[in-house]
């Protein structure tokens, strides 16, 4: 390729303009436009003019030969397609919502919130985010205050209880958030009515975004609204951010056919139909949540708090308390 410069006033073709002013001409071989570039500049009575050809020929350069022969794995903006992309880990689930109720952070019910409690939890959910399964949570406020429970007292009606008992779930989710944080899980607390010292607003492309970024999202506030349950509100959030189960973490192994309290022979179920659980009355969940689960096919794992592994066993789909709405794995079922 040949490279011609002339300084001067030059007479040259300008495709822009008809008129003849005095020019830089510069023609260079550049090989990597699909034409013609052309660039004008107008300083006082000058013309710049760059042209630059993309054809190559048969040239004999080797770096232009090398781009010629990489040109066939580049899209049109340059960047190469692998096909050795990370696969996704081959986990049951790769996004669920933990419901973490009150009760279950009391612990032995010393004091409002077990701090060993919200570590056990932080360390198992630490090493579920590590495989790649995004985690979000949901926290209930009956280890502080629970407002069906003191609606009509000294006149509260019901409607500023529940409001109270929302303000618990924003306690106990800033404690679980800053227990995380410190073994260095990025966590986010996201309330359902607006505390924008202290947490995000609730807001869904948000929320999912955290999760795509590995990101630990923690739901508090309940749904916003009275007479509807922390529960109700973990259904709610599991359905919006396309979660595929809710796993609920409370003091026992999972749903029994009675009361294992009055019943030393009660059985502890592996399955369960939502039907099953609203004919029978089982007290799994409120009659709310279960039919919002019923409704968008979402699964739903009973299990034990207190069992160390319990919960990165659940959130892997491995075998553990009872599942709701939903089968278990042959290789899950046989072992």
């Amino acid at each position: 390729m040949s490279i011609s410069t002339c300084f001067g006033n030059v007479s040259t073709f300008n495709p822009i303009s008809s008129s003849s002013h005095g020019s830089l001409s510069f023609l260079c071989p550049l090989g990597v436009h699909s034409g013609g570039f052309i660039e004008n500049r107008r300083k006082s009575d000058r013309r710049l003019v760059v042209r630059c050809s993309s054809e190559m020929g048969s040239s004999s350069d080797p770096v232009n030969s090398s781009r010629q022969h990489q040109s066939t794995s580049m899209t049109s903006f340059g960047v190469s397609l692998k096909n050795t992309a990370l696969a996704r880990p081959s986990h049951k689930w790769q996004r669920v919502l933990l419901k973490v109720s009150g009760e279950a952070l009391a612990g032995d019910r010393s004091q409002n919130i077990d701090p060993k409690i919200t570590m056990a939890i932080a360390r198992e959910v630490a090493s579920i985010t590590r495989l790649g399964i995004e985690v979000a949570i949901v926290v209930g406020g009956g280890n502080i205050f629970r407002g069906s429970s003191w609606a009509g007292s000294s006149g509260l009606d019901r409607s500023s209880a529940d409001y109270i008992g929302m303000l618990a779930t924003v306690m106990n989710a800033i404690f679980l958030q800053a227990t995380m944080e410190s073994i260095g899980i990025p966590t986010r607390v996201q309330t359902a009515f607006r505390m924008s010292e202290v947490a995000e607003p609730y807001i869904r492309r948000r929320a999912v975004r955290h999760l795509e970024k590995g990101r630990v999202v923690i739901f508090a506030a309940g749904t916003g609204n009275p007479f509807f349950t922390t529960d109700t509100a973990a259904a709610l959030r599991c359905a919006e951010i396309n979660a595929e189960v809710v796993l609920k973490a409370t003091n026992v192994d999972g749903v029994y056919d009675d009361d294992p309290r009055h019943n030393p022979n009660a059985r502890l179920l592996d399955t369960l139909t939502y039907h099953e659980v609203t004919s029978k009355d089982l007290s799994v969940m409120d009659m709310t949540a279960i039919t919002l689960c019923q409704e968008n096919n979402i699964p739903v794992v009973v299990f034990n708090l207190s069992t160390p592994g319990n919960i990165a066993k659940a959130i892997k789909g491995e075998k553990v308390g009872t599942i709701i709405g939903g089968t278990r794995d042959p290789a899950v079922a046989k072992s």
